[in-house]
């Protein structure tokens, strides 16, 4: 049976069963898949963040879920910023390996070391995380800015989708 977009899963980080965006902000990938169409990873823009502009950051984890497959070339990608003019948002890949532990950072305010974050927009811009077999997964981080003056906005991020190849 081929590879479907179903077996490339989402899981968010910040420990084996957290399930609350804001606290994921690396460490060990968890058991609670980021619900499909539900992609609300960044919090409100709260007034004092979009008067004074501010820079956040997100930890997930990609996790090929097929039984047999392995999904060649995986690449990340930013399929639609945020409707707000007023944010940008850039992805990154962990400084992990492939089923590894990806950094904590202290707060969602601290970026993580050693990340390089690009925008990553359309598939033609994507970066590549490489093949994942059945079962492994790979840390990438989300960066969201606010530009000072910024207008509030709920559930102000990116749509982020995966590309990838099978062999038959």
């Amino acid at each position: 049976m081929p590879m479907v977009a179903t077996d490339i899963k989402i899981y968010y980080s910040g420990g084996a069963a957290n399930s609350d965006p804001n606290a994921s902000l690396g460490g060990v990938i968890s058991s609670v898949e980021v619900s499909a169409g539900v992609h609300n990873l960044f919090d409100q823009v709260a007034s004092d963040e979009a008067s004074a502009g501010d820079t956040e950051y997100r930890c997930e984890y990609v996790k090929n879920t097929h039984p047999t497959l392995t999904a060649q070339n995986l690449k990340v990608f930013v399929n639609a910023e945020s409707p707000s003019a007023d944010t940008d948002e850039e992805i990154g890949l962990g400084t992990s390996a492939i089923n590894g532990t990806e950094q904590t950072i202290a707060d969602e305010d601290t970026a993580p070391s050693g990340v390089s974050f690009a925008q990553a927009n359309g598939v033609g811009a994507a970066l590549v995380i490489g093949d994942l077999a059945p079962g492994e997964t790979k840390a990438y981080w989300v960066k969201r800015t606010v530009s000072p003056g910024a207008a509030a906005y709920n559930n102000d991020g990116p749509t982020i989708r995966f590309a990838w190849d099978t062999a038959a």
